[in-house]
């Protein structure tokens, strides 16, 4: 499904975002609207990105772009979910928070399993990135990975930063490292806060350098 993006100009080693205030933008054939959380290298465009880390609202059935030498991940994260279909293969996307992962080579034709559904996805050049699309509940930290990017999915959590003090996420925000330096040194942590609290989730995608197994 073809997308526009945005870009930025300056490398920053760690930016936190806000679904709240993200800019979301038509696709090319008017099936859908995407959200861009992050790619890279800043500038980059369909063409020459290296990974990218979206989120998709899909109101009607049609094709996805394809994307060629691009290893792509797809995430559930509301709405009744898509049939995908691509030769030799296909997969109902209707379990939340279920990540899938298939060939951006694939010519892939979705179809609605319902009403709109909001997917997260994450596209990575092969032979230059590896990392898996994860949920998690528990305490993550960036450690010396060089690239990589967290978005609440439920829960409230805080990121405590050496030198600094915490931060709060609720559901919806998140950051995003890369470049030189990578990620400040720091800790994401969940907080309970009590037994009628929403349990935690996150999605965490700690990126490295290197060639990924063959999907």
């Amino acid at each position: 499904m073809n997308t526009t993006t945005t870009t930025t100009t300056t490398p920053m080693a760690m930016q936190f975002f806000d679904l709240a205030t993200t800019p979301s933008m038509p696709w090319k054939n008017g099936g859908g609207s995407t959200q861009e959380l992050a790619c890279w290298p800043p500038g980059a465009d369909m063409n020459s990105f290296e990974w990218r880390v979206s989120l998709a609202t899909v109101d009607r059935p049609g094709p996805f772009s394809v994307f060629p030498a691009i290893d792509r991940q797809i995430m559930l994260l509301a709405g009744d979910g898509l049939h995908l279909r691509s030769p030799g293969w296909e997969h109902r996307l209707e379990q939340r928070w279920k990540p899938f992962a298939f060939s951006g080579d694939d010519a892939v034709d979705g179809a609605m399993l319902g009403g709109t559904s909001k997917d997260f996805n994450l596209m990575q050049r092969r032979g230059l990135w590896q990392g898996p699309l994860q949920v998690v509940s528990d305490a993550q930290s960036p450690g010396d990975t060089p690239a990589g990017l967290c978005l609440v999915l439920q829960g409230d959590w805080q990121w405590v930063a050496q030198g600094a003090g915490p931060r709060g996420l609720a559901a919806g925000q998140g950051f995003w490292w890369a470049g030189e330096g990578g990620a400040t040194p720091g800790q994401l942590e969940p907080l309970h806060a009590g037994a009628d609290a929403d349990a935690p989730a996150l999605v965490w995608i700690a990126l490295q350098r290197g060639a990924a197994p063959k999907i």
